[in-house]
């Protein structure tokens, strides 16, 4: 018992002199921005059944998703605002231009996945960023999607309408 007790206390000043300096060290290590040859950083990001991809540049903040203005493929503010919220907390608005394509879903879905990628593209191209946008949920790629519909069922959960004759 005696012996336990001393190695325990050899551990605890192990660990007090500094003994997870190099774990330490591992993490504080900034990755390398990855920029292709024409400046551009990709990412491709996901929601619901919509899958989009994303290049940025550096510009004045023109946003295409699909050939279109921002404005005309995404008509309600909303979906717009979802655009923006990466650009606003990494404080970029207008740096950056964005170019998308998007695929599957909806509207909303299809906006969420757009978010999703400029997120992941600013953290190629700055990667400093990925703290910010982490702690605000951007990075995370939204896992809900449709539920199936059942054998027996009217929807996925939805019983069908009981008769008692």
């Amino acid at each position: 018992m005696a012996e336990e007790a001393r190695s325990l206390e050899d551990l605890k000043d192990v660990i007090a002199e500094g003994g997870n300096d190099a774990v330490v060290a591992e993490d504080t290590v900034p990755a390398e921005p990855q920029i292709d040859e024409h400046g551009r950083a990709y990412a491709t990001g996901k929601r619901k059944n919509a899958v989009a991809r994303v290049w940025i540049k550096r510009g004045n903040g023109k946003i295409t998703v699909n050939g279109r203005d921002q404005e005309i493929y995404f008509a309600r503010p909303v979906l717009r605002m979802l655009l923006q919220q990466p650009l606003e907390t990494a404080e970029r608005v207008n740096e950056f231009d964005i170019v998308a394509t998007v695929k599957g879903g909806g509207l909303s879905g299809q906006a969420g996945a757009v978010r999703h990628g400029i997120s992941k593209a600013l953290t190629y191209f700055e990667p400093g960023l990925r703290p910010v946008l982490k702690a605000n949920g951007f990075i995370t790629r939204d896992s809900r999607v449709v539920e199936r519909k059942k054998y027996g069922k009217a929807k996925a959960r939805r019983s069908f309408q009981f008769s008692k004759r």
